[in-house]
């Protein structure tokens, strides 16, 4: 990958430069699935951890856990979960937009004042779709989707993972990607677009 096309990684469909990275270990929590689904989604984030240099802990001293991903079969069950509206803002009208789309997964990122990651919110409704992909492949790439601050139409054309023999694995210009988005001598959120010139010089040493 050249700085452009990382460039477009981080650029958005409105056409601003945003990279935004973890600032702190992942403390994961997830709910609605059961212990098979579990270790899958477990893997998954030890392998991009693994893969991004970065690390995960049992918990967040500030929040308990900072990366909650939630299964469910209708988007009105968030309402339901406590304490879920304080932790995601206009959750109410979040929910109204998503089921007048149609929507079957979501996002929401927060961050800490100086701009890094702080937490991310992933909620997946269980429709027909989801239910036919491996939760391998749903694990992964929800993980490696999680990890940056990626542009709203990053991975709109092609995904993040390959097929490698019988497995999903991530493709290596991701992964080095992601290698180099967590160099610890780069700033972990910049807005500014010559970010990606950092990056591309890692990432050409890196693949």
């Amino acid at each position: 990958m050249d700085h452009s096309e990382i460039e477009k990684m981080f650029t958005r469909g409105d056409g601003s430069f945003a990279f935004a990275r973890w600032g702190r270990p992942l403390a994961p929590v997830v709910f609605g699935v059961d212990d098979a689904t579990l270790s899958v989604i477990k893997g998954a984030i030890e392998a991009v951890c693994q893969v991004s240099g970065h690390e995960t802990m049992d918990g967040d001293a500030e929040l308990g856990s900072n990366y909650m991903w939630f299964f469910f079969r209708d988007w009105d069950e968030l309402l339901e979960v406590p304490r879920l509206g304080d932790m995601v803002p206009d959750l109410e009208p979040l929910v109204v937009r998503l089921k007048d789309v149609d929507a079957n997964q979501y996002r929401v990122f927060r961050f800490d004042d100086s701009g890094p990651i702080k937490a991310v919110f992933v909620f997946l409704r269980m429709d027909q779709a989801l239910s036919d992909v491996p939760a391998q492949t749903l694990a992964l790439s929800q993980v490696v989707q999680s990890m940056v601050l990626w542009s709203d139409v990053a991975f709109m054309d092609k995904s993040p993972l390959e097929v490698a023999g019988e497995t999903v694995v991530l493709r290596p210009e991701i992964g080095a990607l992601l290698r180099a988005a967590y160099d610890p001598v780069l700033p972990v959120a910049t807005q500014d677009k010559t970010h990606a010139l950092r990056l591309a010089a890692r990432v050409g040493v890196t693949l």
